[in-house]
């Protein structure tokens, strides 16, 4: 009797025990089932297509994927559900009437990495709206009704790959947006862009460039804007490969495809470097993390690090020259693998034979000379033209006599000198000399000049009275050979 009491008291002990541990583990992690709106497999959860108004309450914590499009909610606040969801990495709220998203809406779902907005009534993208979304990496929100997107929005999504902002009314070119670190395709197709920050764009890698999507918007046509998406055409990037016909501008109200504007034809440039110019060519790929090897003009292999060589690869692909030389100058080509495609792109590179900073000096040089050659014949007209008197020019003038004015100048005869008084059958309208322009003194030595004591005659005057004495200083000459005849 004793032995069956002892007995039962051990049972009550050992039954009370396991359901103290059942209610403990029950506390710690409550067990909920499926929502009787959405139909469950595993850790997927679907609750589309039933009307609901709101998110349905007790979710099991083990949710990974939860569907809820196709519903009727209008707004998402911060606590839509009271569990927080860690393992939760796909939520779908497309085709609601969603017209507000609290700022703290997401983080009860921190691991989120795929997102699904698309097709509702949102207006605004407010500040630091996905900030808690650390490593989302694709999020749509097209067919919305968006005009404004806050800069700080996105401003902690690292990890985004995938933005499609299409179909919403969109004004100004969200520019932080393409500065995402891992940000492969954003599009904003279809809204109410009319500029580009063109500058910007033109910067911007070939694999950000592969993934910006930009037709169907009323953009202002200008020749800026067909040289950015010509030069998209010659790198068969796919935004303007894929959807050429639809890429169009605004003129005069009028619909005009980009690229039947009336402008210059698009030609790739080419590098320039100077003799020691330090210079980084970058292999522009169209898809990141690609495989690259340079080959020189020569056809020879670029290698990491070349053996008495200024020119080396780095490990991002890109072609480095510590000191550019003139034999450097050539076609080099850059062979990219990646694992969806393979891509191979040429770079010409002109290197002009000086420094650049010889190069100043050369013009330095030049117009030195210049100034120098400007000075020097400034200075001879003033010489010739300008020079003052001597103060033995200016002799003593001479009284007027009755034969006229005399000629303060050398003269020579082209016929043997004549005693002027001998003879007087000599016709004086014929005596023609030669005169050389010089200014006249007394004692003039050779060279034209007159010796002392020889006396040139002067013709007496034919016209109306005898001419004035003339001014040393109004003759004067600016080459002594030049023959004048009187």
């Amino acid at each position: 009797m004793q032995l069956q009491r002892d007995l039962r008291g051990l049972w009550l002990l050992l039954l009370s025990w396991f359901l103290l541990l059942l209610e403990v583990a029950r506390a710690v992690r409550p067990v909920v089932s499926c929502p009787a709106a959405c139909l469950c497999a595993s850790n997927i959860l679907s609750c589309s297509k039933q009307q609901l108004p709101n998110v349905p309450h007790a979710l099991p914590s083990y949710t990974a994927q939860l569907d809820l499009s196709h519903n009727n909610l209008s707004r998402l606040r911060a606590e839509w559900t009271p569990t927080r969801l860690l393992y939760l990495h796909s939520l779908l709220l497309s085709h609601n009437q969603l017209n507000f998203i609290s700022s703290e809406a997401f983080s009860p779902v921190p691991n989120l990495r795929y997102l699904d907005l698309s097709s509702n009534q949102l207006r605004t993208l407010d500040e630091s709206l996905f900030s808690e979304l650390r490593v989302l990496e694709v999020l749509l929100l097209y067919n919305n009704h968006i005009m404004a997107v806050d800069r700080s929005a996105f401003e902690d999504v690292a990890q985004l790959q995938k933005l499609y902002l299409s179909q919403n009314q969109i004004s100004r070119f969200p520019l932080e947006l393409v500065r995402l670190p891992k940000l492969a395709l954003l599009d904003l197709s279809s809204n109410k862009l009319k500029t580009l920050p063109l500058s910007d764009l033109q910067k911007l890698p070939a694999w950000v460039k592969n993934g910006l999507y930009l037709h169907n918007n009323p953009l202002f046509c200008n020749c800026e804007l067909y040289q950015l998406f010509a030069h998209w055409q010659y790198r068969q990037l796919s935004p303007v490969m894929d959807f050429q016909e639809d890429l169009h501008c605004m003129s005069s109200k009028k619909l005009h495809s980009i690229f039947n504007l009336n402008c210059s034809e698009y030609k790739e440039h080419a590098w320039v470097a100077h003799l020691g110019d330090t210079l980084t060519i970058h292999c522009d790929t169209k898809q990141q993390g690609m495989t690259k090897m340079w080959v020189t003009p020569s056809n020879e292999r670029v290698l990491d690090a070349m053996a008495n060589s200024t020119v080396r690869v780095f490990e991002n692909g890109s072609l480095h020259f510590q000191q550019v030389q003139v034999e450097d100058g050539g076609v080099y080509t850059c062979y990219a693998i990646g694992e969806a495609f393979n891509e191979t792109l040429s770079v010409e590179l002109k290197v002009y034979n000086f420094t650049l900073h010889g190069h100043h000096d050369t013009l330095n040089t030049a117009y030195t000379t210049l100034v120098g050659c400007i000075l020097s014949v400034v200075l001879v007209l003033i010489y010739l033209y300008l020079t003052p008197c001597r103060c033995w020019c200016r002799g003593v003038e001479k009284p007027s006599s009755h034969q006229g004015d005399s000629l303060s100048s050398s003269m020579l005869s082209t016929t043997p000198n004549h005693d002027p008084m001998a003879g007087g059958d000599k016709d004086d309208g014929f005596d023609r000399q030669v005169a050389f322009l010089e200014p006249a003194g007394p004692g003039q030595g050779q060279n034209g000049k007159l010796k002392p004591g020889n006396t040139l005659p002067v013709p007496e005057a034919t016209g109306k009275g005898q001419r004035r004495m003339s001014d040393p200083e109004s003759v004067s000459s600016v080459f002594s050979d030049t023959p004048i005849v009187v």
